[in-house]
């Protein structure tokens, strides 16, 4: 059985951040239905999970036409009162009848889409991360930005974000292992400016933990780029020194109190992150971005001390 998602992360429309409670607020989008929440380490609230039906093609890298049926499963998530992302996900299994059935088949099997005739899993994941992935066959990614347009709609929202963000989208496969005692590992690949891919393997795992683990590599590689672009654009551009820091503030009070890989990861997906802190080093490269604003801050107060009184 194959599991595919995509997530995508981008910059809550809102001037300051949003407390808890009207975080909670926000993400309450299915009537009776409760949004799970939490303070620590960090403040983060997930809607509940909602199904989509899907009756459409599946992506195979050599174009090969196959069909899936059934639904997949999406929420919205808020981190810090800052980080809004719409994350999407389904398990893909063979059919037991190679035939469409009646919906209330599909429904019994929430966030499941069965297959109709022969599917290669490799030829699927090769589709689903590839280059060629066409849009026209399951599109998770329209469902998870879906979720966030809706989100971003919201009155109480003023949309007056402190900086402009691009949007970031993770793509990710987990690959069933022929080894029943397999550890989890993973493919990173940053594929465009904005897409990146993940692969991973292991034994049967429990769907919820992996993907939490993809939610929270997709935070922080979209604060990683965030960050860089913000400092790119902030100190490569004209002005003095205390100019170019004012175009950096709205870092410093929105993204670097952020920074908690894997704080609420259960301890079986932490090899993933382990593996990525080694390489590329997401740790070491923010570190060094946090360590260079800093110095800008120390060198600008230095300036200031020196400027001689009137």
């Amino acid at each position: 059985m194959l599991t595919v998602g995509e997530v995508h992360t981008g910059l809550l429309q809102n001037s300051t951040a949003l407390s808890l409670d009207r975080t909670a607020q926000l993400l309450d989008l299915l009537t009776g239905e409760r949004v799970r929440r939490s303070e620590r380490p960090i403040a983060y609230a997930v809607s509940p999970d909602q199904l989509t039906g899907v009756d459409c093609r599946l992506p195979t890298g050599t174009g090969s036409r196959s069909r899936g049926v059934g639904t997949v499963v999406s929420h919205a998530a808020v981190t810090g009162g800052h980080v809004l992302q719409g994350s999407t996900h389904t398990r893909i299994a063979r059919a037991a009848a190679n035939r469409r059935l009646v919906w209330s088949h599909y429904l019994s099997r929430p966030g499941q889409v069965e297959t109709i005739g022969k599917v290669d899993v490799r030829d699927m994941t090769r589709g689903f991360l590839g280059a060629a992935y066409q849009s026209p066959a399951l599109n998770l990614g329209a469902i998870s930005a879906r979720s966030m347009d809706t989100v971003q709609a919201s009155a109480t929202l003023d949309h007056r974000p402190p900086f402009r963000a691009q949007r970031t989208c993770l793509r990710w496969v987990l690959l069933p292992s022929e080894d029943p005692e397999a550890e989890l590992s993973g493919t990173f690949r940053v594929e465009s400016d904005t897409l990146r891919t993940l692969e991973l393997t292991a034994a049967d795992r429990d769907v919820q933990t992996i993907v939490e683990l993809c939610e929270d590599l997709a935070l922080h590689d979209w604060l990683l780029t965030t960050l860089l672009a913000l400092m790119e654009a902030s100190l490569t551009g004209p002005g003095s020194r205390s100019q170019k820091l004012d175009r950096l503030r709205p870092a410093i009070d929105c993204l670097l109190h952020l920074w908690m890989p894997a704080a609420r990861l259960d301890e079986s997906v932490l090899s993933v992150w382990q593996a990525l802190e080694r390489r590329p080093g997401f740790t070491r490269q923010w570190e060094s971005s946090v360590n260079r604003i800093r110095d800008q801050v120390s060198l600008s107060a230095i300036a200031l001390l020196e400027t001689p009184s009137r």
